[in-house]
């Protein structure tokens, strides 16, 4: 996954598009198609599935963009693509054996959701097992996980002063990290190579603490002032 305009999976390339505005990536609905279904015509299959999608009441085919992608022949063609959203979407409607694995998954995550809402806890312990099998050190973690709590009691409080979560949490959010480190939120990603990456896991700990004190200031400042 590390070339911007190719991915693969099973020996097989995936066409895809990163949006730097969406912060999104799309993926060329039939090449994941022709992976799944090993279909030797995997735009027929498409139009097939999407009318089927269509009678139904899906929204997923609405949700397709046209995208110009590189062909086999070199040249650029529009064709439908799909963010991570809709193309796990779109995998639910295939009945493939290759498409069960992620089925599985989807239903494993849904069930996870549903604990964690019973129980919040279980969130916790799952992201604190999450980091260490990504390799972080439980200094970094125990960082990290009280960013976590600074950031909620921040966006408490400005939702307690009518802020908007989305955009204007954005806005906000872009003018504490220009206050700290002389750049926009997106500037800093982009300094460290980041796309759907999370900005904060790939802080360093003097980095966590200085996001953490900026943070920590900000809602001292709106709770007084």
């Amino acid at each position: 996954m590390s070339e911007n305009k190719i991915a693969i999976f099973q020996g097989k390339r995936i066409r895809r598009h990163w949006d730097d505005k969406k912060e999104l990536w799309f993926f060329s609905v039939v090449d994941v198609i022709s992976v799944l279904t090993y279909s030797k015509n995997p735009r027929k299959y498409w139009n097939k599935l999407a009318e089927r999608l269509r009678k139904e009441g899906s929204k997923s085919v609405t949700k397709c963009h046209q995208l110009k992608m590189q062909a086999a022949d070199g040249k650029y063609y529009l064709t439908d693509a799909a963010d991570t959203e809709v193309m796990l979407r779109i995998i639910q409607s295939i009945p493939s054996p290759n498409a069960e694995p992620f089925k599985l998954w989807l239903a494993q995550v849904g069930y996870e959701r549903l604990e964690e809402t019973a129980d919040p806890e279980l969130a916790i312990n799952r992201a604190l097992k999450t980091y260490l099998q990504k390799g972080y050190s439980r200094e970094w973690i125990n960082q990290r996980l009280k960013s976590i709590e600074i950031r909620k009691a921040l966006t408490d409080e400005w939702e307690k002063r009518g802020a908007k979560e989305g955009l204007e949490f954005a806005i906000l959010t872009n003018e504490i990290t220009r206050a700290w480190t002389g750049l926009t939120t997106r500037q800093y990603k982009n300094l460290k190579g980041l796309k759907k990456e999370n900005l904060r896991d790939n802080m360093t700990n003097l980095e966590l603490v200085l996001n953490m004190l900026a943070e920590t200031a900000t809602t001292e400042i709106s709770q007084k002032k």
